[in-house]
This record gives C-alpha cells, structure tokens and sequence, in this order.
C-alpha cells in the first residue's frame, strides 16, 4: 500500500494557509489558484477511477470554499493512487500553486 501522507501533508498546509489568508490575498489571485488545483487533482483522481468515463468538473463554490475543495481533490486522489510516481507529481502540484497562490 502506497503511503500517501506527503499528498495529505501538503493538501493540509495550503489549506490551512488558504483559511488563513485574508479576503484581500484570496482576491488577488490565491482562490483561483486553488480552484485550479483542485479541479487538476479532481481529474487525476477521476481518471484513476473510472478510465475512460468523460470528466466531471469541480465547480466553482466562491472563494470562501477553495480551501475545502483542494482538501477534498487532494484526499480523492490520496484514495486513488497507486504509485510512487504519481504521488510525487501530485505534491509538486501542490506546492506549485502554494507558491503561485503567494499564501
């Protein structure tokens, strides 16, 4: 069983900094960032989940929800995968946008 917890660690992090960051900052640009993350873990999940069935988007749930939707992608995913490969590309996702987000 693939150990997953560097994924959930960093999924926590930018979420927990994503709660914490002002209006301001999640305005200029960090809940769209995390929007666009979690819908690319959504997919990666999906993906690995049903081959072959059309992709679901996430939706936009505003800016207040963001944090709760990279949370939710990024455990789907944490479920989802099964190799160490992967895993890595998926934190490197993570931490791409944490840095982007400027949170």
């Amino acid at each position: 069983m693939l150990d997953t917890t560097p994924l959930t660690a960093a999924v926590d992090q930018f979420a927990d900094r994503l709660r914490a960051a002002p209006q301001s900052r999640l305005q200029r640009g960090g809940a769209a960032e995390a929007l666009a993350l979690a819908r690319e873990l959504s997919e990666r999940a999906q993906k690995l989940d049903e081959p072959g069935v059309p992709v679901r988007e996430m939706p936009d749930a505003g800016m207040f929800a963001a944090a709760d939707q990279v949370t939710v992608a990024g455990r789907d995913l944490a479920v989802s995968l099964r190799d160490a490969e992967g895993l890595a590309e998926a934190v490197e996702l993570v931490e791409a946008a944490m840095k982007r987000a400027g949170i």
